[in-house]
């Protein structure tokens, strides 16, 4: 096949095996989808390049292996395509030639590690809109690279039949190979692949640490003793040249406004610019003071609530005025100085969903923020309420919106003149920031500080009156407040203020603005002067000759300096000088930090540095050579500013001088910074009043510092450099990694073009108590998923490569998707929140756990083998008593000549149907709650005879022939059951097939007759139907089945006679079931055990012929089909059947019929109990109404072979507590194959009144209390308020952790881990139980998880066959312990639990033992060397998002699979990776493999409501479930 590909026979060429063995990987490469065709056949030609030169479109030069890429004119083509493509494509932002290069060179170096990439369903790639589709790959079918193999490991598994609906496509047979691994199977190829990937382990493991059983220690960080310190001198506190006296400086800003608007009315203040460039506004400073005048006057004067003036001095005012407005800004913001009021500038809001947008709100409010300033223009665009009204936004305070422009501002009177104060150390305003958690804080600037700052910076920039200034920055906050719109106004300069919607349109705009007015200086940021490279061969007539500074406001960017390097290369030539650019470093807290000075304004040359990243993650200084990959290259941002003192202090902790070649954090003690964060004192203290310390704890300065969140040293000539901030840092593994520097070398990851260079977030999130890096980039619509997949794949090797640190999640969402930040840029706290909530919609993701996560607790190594012996003095010593307890004891309970009367179900069935002959025993009811057929004594009696005739005459059986009764749920199944017995027959009850789906449902049916070894199936006539017709042909082989007899007509002919078993040992039926892990076991119940279990069930639940029961239960097995079929004969009761089957058609028929008829003992299963609870959540209003009162229920048990779902129970009980159901009346019970009824709660009785001997003698099959309970109904409801045989369930609280070790620790509700169990209902009178070791066979203790081991006269005898498995169950029924009492039999019942003995008493007087059941033995996962319950990974994981319906896990080769239910959007599938992966890893330390997501209704359930794990695993492997999406965590 791969020769066809190539258009050649390879059969004549001789290819050495490792050539062979490359092709065959690239086929398999190929055919997962891990490499394009295109790909394919490039690698392919190079492989045979040598050994056929001749293949066509193959350059023979290929041959040499280290051959020089190219010709020197191939290079030159090469750069000519960059340049064009760089210059006509806005996507190079941020480019850094250096850094690209060191990260290819890490790319390259790195070998092709396959990974498995993620399986997709076509519908997910649909996104809303047409520009975000992905089209699909259109991949011809893979070869099949493994055909002839494994042809002969052919092996099937029972399937089972699910009350949900079957998974579609579920087949009964999987090919699998020798490893297990189905072939085929894209699904099992990704896991071998990713296995293959985590057995070369990237680094060596950590340092481990003893772990004991109890306390599990997360892995602690060793310091690397090799890592590199800081060796310098401990620095100084730098000092700032001081500021210069000016003679004649206005003692305040409004007086220096004041002054030009007086003095120099006509002077230039500021000019706006429309989308268009041109000029619409020019605001000289004698308008700004006459509108800030009558502003003010307004404000403290026109403005009135209830005669009262709206506002005094001190009140805080926001501004809301757009980015193209710096006019009406400008004076809304100098207005509100002359009246004393203080402005908060704010974004418009533009939804009611901005991104942030609440947590602006939050700072409004907290600032008593009543009124907000804005434009007519704006107020106009505001989202409006149906009143007209601005609407209140989310978060946000009742607000009053006064439109400043100019009609509605009042003329001042001539009388009124403003205070023009000096500057004093009030706010003179507020200005807002978002820290790296997302939360909104307003820092508040003195008059004094807003004068000494704009005093600085015309010093330090050597600003002169009526210069021209150009402003491209956010004239709002910032650099673009502190020059464009404060220091601008104290030198009476002109400034040009570009809006963000004109750079957008025109990136060049702001050159030519400068080109034009001639300016002097202009403020930028790196992304404009990138905006301009890209769009400046559009222009060739401009000139930057007139610029004597170029103000970088983000100058401490890495990436920067590569944007002031490329923009010096260009405009060179055009008359920009290099000393003109200035990069600068600022702060929200500390204002200007810094900034360089050209030399005419005495700056030293500019300076520039090569750091180790390495050394940087451990806070040190290291000057490294540009050739080594691993590099930061930073400049310097200038001197520190005039008038301040500066120091650098450790990051953590005391504030200590760092040394001189380590990097901390900078702070800055000036009379221009900022004051305090408004209202919050504790974090003003810690970061505003900061006291720097020497090594020795001395006090640098009785003054005090303010940290500016600025991460950098301080270098030769007393240059500042900045290598990061306090908001982007990100801690892990006790390294420190940049936000900005990881997206730097994403970014450099250039080759596959299809990513938004400008839109890509970084952020850790905490996991397992340790930063997790999260990178999220948006997607170009036109970006296949394997072109995505291969970037990503690049991304995570190119950041391990330069950043030695493992990239958490990298997750790729549509274009256009990610929250904004106002004026470009992401939202980076907004974009993290999203992806916590699972709000983020990715539509690619890849996660990394097994690469990131070093920190989890040490494995469990198992101690050396303990004897039995050795277990119990332990216990002993300890104080411990061995777990065993008992159920009441039946010889004392009921008379012996009874019991052996009672030995036969068939006598006794006969036994009533001559003495209580009308005696009604079973109702059956349909969807309606009317009844559909019914059975009393003698029906039931005749009906059995004449099946009985029916098997000997027509069927012509023989005694202890078997027959298998295929039925519905009815009386028909309960008739036959007992006409097998009549004719000696042995009954197997098998639930029919699904009409609508006889594929999944009809082989299980199959199985069973077959294994049982059934000579004959009786069923009626439309089943039989089924079992013959076409369609059943296509799933079975119809012609096998045995003789199929319908009972629909039967003769009405006398039985001879009722066979009589020769002993009470011989066989009475067959219970045949499959387990939760896949596997059919039918078991043997005798006739004495049979006897037996009904006897105990009647005893525990006090049941008599004056009794009533209802049952919700399907009877085909276990105590369903004994409650259904075999305790009301025996026990007399009569028994309200209601199929379950009915409740998808009339959910509330069970609890209907419990109220009509009064019962007080009701079984259900768990499946029922959610149907109700679901299905009527929201009715019971409606029930009430129609009369459903369930006050008359003392027992409604849920029958279920697992552990309690308290959250369930305790929901039902809940919700129906209106229709007066008793908070004390659900309860569980607790039975398995090898004995069906172990536990039951019951809370009727009547043994605490009546002496024993006389409560239980039985006169004509009644019992004394029964005849004494019709005579006294009223003392009987007292009775059964006042007596019960126990206590309530109990419920406690183990610690989830020992359990992981079979450790029992009980703990209080709430603690961290505690996981709540409930008691699974008292043990049955004649039943022994006792908690034995798993492996050892000895005896546990209290404190021990351990297998539950049974003994009871109702035991089944044995298995009739585990169908698969007979070696590994033979010795279920037959165990001993190994040490103690070793003569009693026991059965293996397959459960680990555990018993307590409780404060309270049973009615023996005795304390209660209470058994809790905790999970399967065969399900439980053994991971890390602990043992783990998937039940408790499924509810951590259901509890992780609101769109998870449902969850199972599984494992596979040591990998953790989740599957998850997505009830929600497919665009939400995504999201649940990392949330999946997220909480599986916190409260389970465990790290999923493979997160898969699945329909609703996918997950099979069997009919008791329980998850069916390994038959999900097995449609995973087979790649059966058509998942929505399939992640591979690396």
């Amino acid at each position: 096949m791969a020769a066809e590909r190539g258009g050649c026979s390879l059969e004549a060429v001789p290819l050495p095996p490792e050539v062979r063995e490359s092709l065959a990987e690239l086929e398999l490469e190929l055919s997962e989808g891990d490499i394009t065709q295109k790909g394919y056949e490039k690698k392919r030609a190079k492989l045979l390049a040598r050994y056929i030169p001749l293949i066509q479109g193959v350059d023979p030069s290929l041959q040499a292996e280290n051959r020089v890429s190219g010709s020197s004119q191939a290079t030159a083509t090469g750069v000519k395509q960059q340049k064009s493509r760089s210059n006509n494509s806005r996507d190079e932002r941020f480019r850094s030639d250096v850094h690209t290069e060191a990260v290819q060179a890490a790319l390259a170096k790195y070998k092709e590690r396959k990974m498995p990439m993620p399986s997709k369903r076509r519908s997910v790639l649909v996104h809303s809109s047409v520009e975000t589709y992905t089209p699909p790959d259109n991949h011809p079918a893979p070869p099949d690279v493994t055909t002839g193999l494994v042809e002969h490991l052919h092996h099937e598994r029972p399937q089972v039949a699910s009350v949900r609906g079957v998974p579609r496509g579920y087949n009964s047979s999987i090919l699998e190979t020798a490893d297990g691994v189905p072939v085929n199977s894209r699904v099992s190829s990704k896991i071998q692949q990713l296995l293959n990937t985590l057995k070369r382990p990237k680094r060596p493991p950590l340092k481990e640490f003893f772990v004991d059983d109890f306390e599990e220690l997360l892995e602690v960080q060793q310091p690397d003793p090799n890592q590199p310190k800081p060796e310098g001198n401990q620095m100084n506190v730098l000092k700032g040249e001081p500021l210069g006296m000016v003679t004649n400086w206005p003692p305040s800003l409004l007086a220096a406004l004041q002054r030009w608007g007086t003095t120099q009315p006509k002077a230039p203040c500021l000019t706006a610019l429309d989308t268009t460039g041109k000029a619409i506004y020019t605001l000289t400073y004698g308008k700004l003071w006459s509108r800030s005048l009558k502003l003010a006057y307004t404000l403290l004067n026109r403005l009135t609530t209830k005669n009262e003036p709206l506002l005094k001095p001190g009140d805080r005012v926001a501004l809301v005025f757009p980015n193209s407005d710096p006019v009406m800004f400008m004076v809304a913001f100098y207005g509100c100085l002359l009246a004393e009021l203080i402005p908060v500038p704010i974004e418009v809001p533009l939804t009611r969903k901005d991104a942030g947008s609440q947590q602006i709100g939050f700072l409004l409010g907290s600032c008593g923020v009543t009124l907000a300033l804005t434009t007519d223009a704006c107020q106009k665009g505001l989202p409006k309420a149906q009143t007209g009204e601005v609407v209140t936004f989310k978060g946000w305070p009742h607000l009053m919106w006064f439109v400043i422009d100019g009609k509605h501002l009042a003329k001042p009177a001539k009388d009124w003149h403003p205070q023009v104060r000096d500057a004093s150390a009030e706010i003179a305003y507020i200005e807002y920031k978002t820290s790296k958690e997302g939360s909104t804080v307003g820092i508040t600037v003195s008059h004094a500080s807003m004068l000494a700052h704009c005093h600085a910076l015309t010093q330090a920039c050597g600003y002169s009156e009526a210069e021209t200034l150009t402003n491209v920055l956010d004239f709002k906050r910032d650099a673009g407040l502190w020059h464009g719109v404060l220091t601008s106004v104290m030198n009476r300069m002109h400034v040009i203020s570009i809006p963000y919607a004109l750079m957008k349109v025109n990136p060049l705009s702001w050159i030519q603005k400068v080109c034009l007015y001639k300016a002097r200086v202009a403020v930028v940021k790196s992304r404009d002067m990138h905006w301009s490279l890209l769009a400046q061969r559009d222009q060739r007539d401009v000139s930057l000759s007139s610029l004597r500074m170029l103000l970088v406001a983000d100058g401490a960017n890495p990436w920067s300096i590569s944007s002031c390097d490329a923009f010096l290369n260009v405009f060179q030539s055009r008359g920009l000088r290099p000393e003109v650019i200035c990069p600068c470093a600022s702060s929200s807290e500390a204002l200007t930090v810094a900034i360089r000075r050209p030399p005419e304004l005495g700056g030293p040359p500019p300076g520039k540095a090569v750091l180790s990243m390495n050394c940087l993650s451990f806070g040190v200084i290291r000057v490294d050579t540009e050739e080594k990959l691993s590099v930061l290259t930073v400049q310097d941002v200038g001197q520190i500013m005039p008038g301040a003192n500066v120091c650098v202090v450790k990051v953590d902790g005391t504030p200590y001088l760092c040394k001189a070649d380590e990097v901390g954090e900078i702070c800055v003690n000036s009379g221009a910074t900022g004051m305090a964060y408004f209202g919050l004192l504790g974090i003003t203290k810690n970061v505003f009043e900061a006291i720097p310390v020497t090594a020795a704890g001395v006090p640098v300065s009785d003054q005090p510092f303010t940290r500016t969140g600025l991460l950098g040293f301080v270098g030769p000539d007393y240059l500042v450099f900045v290598v990061g901030k306090l908001d982007g840092l990100m801690t892990v593994s006790g390294r420190r990694h940049n936000a900005d520097d990881v997206v730097a070398t994403a970014l450099a990851v250039e080759p596959m073009k299809f990513v938004y260079r400008g839109r890509i977030a970084v952020f850790s999130v905490t996991v397992l108590h340790d930063d997790r890096i999260v990178l999220v980039a948006e997607q170009r619509p036109d970006a296949s998923e394997e072109d995505s997949f291969q970037w990503m794949s690049r991304v995570l090797q190119a950041v391990d490569s330069i950043h030695q640190v493992g990239v958490y999640c990298l997750a790729l969402v549509p274009a256009n998707t990610l929250p904004k930040a106002p004026l470009g840029g992401i939202h980076i706290s907004e974009t993290k929140q999203r992806f916590l909530e699972g709000a983020l919609h990715p539509c690619n993701v890849l996660m990394c756990p097994h690469t990131c996560v070093t920190n989890l607790p040490k494995p469990r190594q198992k101690q050396p083998d303990v004897g039995p012996a050795s277990m119990i003095v332990g216990n002993l010593v300890a104080g411990k008593r061995i777990a065993q307890a008992s159920g009441r004891d039946v010889t004392q309970l009921e008379d012996n000549d009874q019991a052996r009367k009672f030995l036969y179900l068939a006598d006794v069935l006969q036994w009533r149907a001559q003495t209580t002959p009308d005696h009604p025993l079973f109702l059956l009811l349909n969807s309606k709650g009317t009844v559909a057929s019914s059975a009393s004594c003698i029906q039931l009696h005749k009906r059995a005879e004449r099946v009985a005739v029916a098997l000997l005459e027509k069927g012509r059986l023989n005694v202890g022939d078997h027959v298998a009764l295929v039925y519905p749920p009815g009386v028909d199944l309960i008739a036959t059951f007992y006409g097998c017995l009549y004719a000696g027959c042995i009954p197997i009850t098998v639930r029919p097939p699904h009409p609508q789906n006889l594929a999944t449902t009809l082989p299980t049916v199959k199985m069973i007759v077959e294994v049982s070894k059934s000579a004959c199936i009786l069923t009626t006539q439309a089943i039989m139907k089924l079992l013959k017709s076409k369609e059943a042909a296509a799933a079975v082989d119809i012609k096998t089945w045995p003789t199929i007899l319908d009972t629909d007509d039967m003769p009405k002919k006398k039985l001879a006679g009722i066979f009589r078993p020769a002993s009470p040992d011989m066989l009475a039926y067959l219970d045949f079931s499959v387990s939760t892990t896949g596997i059919l076991a039918g078991v043997k119940m005798s006739h004495a055990a049979t006897s037996a279990l009904c006897r105990s069930i009647k005893l525990q639940c006090e049941l008599y012929p004056s009794r009533q029961i209802a049952i919700c239960l399907d009877p085909y097995c276990g105590l369903g089909f004994a409650l259904w079929c075999l305790c009301s004969v025996y026990s007399g009761h009569q028994s309200i059947l209601v199929p379950p089957l009915e409740l998808e058609s009339n959910v509330s028929i069970w609890l209907s019929a419990v109220s009509q008829y009064k019962v007080r003992v009701t079984f259900c299963s768990y499946s029922v109990m959610e149907m109700c609870t679901k299905g009527l959540g929201t009715q019971t209003d409606i029930l009430r109404m129609k009369g459903v009162n369930l006050s008359c229920v003392r027992t409604c048990m849920v029958v279920a072979e697992e552990r309690p779902r308290i959250t369930l129970t305790q929901s039902f009980s809940k919700l129906f507590k209106d229709l007066g159901l008793s908070a004390r009346a659900v309860s569980t019970t607790f039975g398995c194959r090898v004995n069906v009824a172990i536990c039951l709660q019951c809370l009727f009785v009547c043994i605490f009144f009546f002496p024993l001997s006389l409560c239980f003698t039985h006169f004509d099959g009644l019992c004394y209390f029964c005849l004494w309970s019709c005579c006294q109904p009223n003392r009987l409801g007292k009775l059964a308020e006042q007596g019960t045989a126990g206590p309530d369930p109990t419920t406690v609280y183990v610690d989830m952790r020992a359990l992981r070790h079979d450790r029992v620790r009980l703990v209080e509700r709430g603690s961290p881990h505690s996981l709540p169990l409930m008691e699974s209902g008292k043990i049955l009178p004649g039943v022994k139980v006792i908690i034995a070791h798993t492996e050892t066979k000895g005896p546990l203790g209290d404190s021990h998880l351990g297998e539950i081991w049974v003994s009871s006269p109702h035991n089944a005898t044995g298995y009739y066959t585990v169908y698969g498995e007979e070696a590994l169950h033979a010795d279920h029924f037959t165990a001993r312990l190994s040490f103690g009492d070793t003569q009693t039999i026991w059965a293996r019942t397959g459960y680990l639990g555990f018993l307590r003995r409780t404060e309270l008493t049973d009615a023996s007087g005795e304390r209660h033992d209470a058994l809790y059941v905790v999970g399967s033995l065969d399900e439980t996962l053994e991971l890390r060397g602990m043992r783990y319950h998937p039940i408790d990974i499924e509810t951590s994981v259901i509890r992780a998002h609101k769109s998870i319906a449902e969850c199972a896990v599984f494992t596979w080769t040591n990998l953790l699979v989740v599957v998850v239910e997505l009830e929600g959007s497919e665009q939400e599938a995504l999201d649940l990776v990392a949330l999946v992966t997220n909480v599986v890893l916190e409260e389970h330390y465990l790290i999923v493999g493979v997160v898969v997501i699945v329909d609703p209704g996918v997950i099979p359930i069997n009919s008791r409501g329980e998850k069916q794990r390994m038959h999900l695993r097995d449609g995973f492997l087979a790649d059966q479930l058509d998942p929505i999406y399939v992640a591979y965590n690396m």
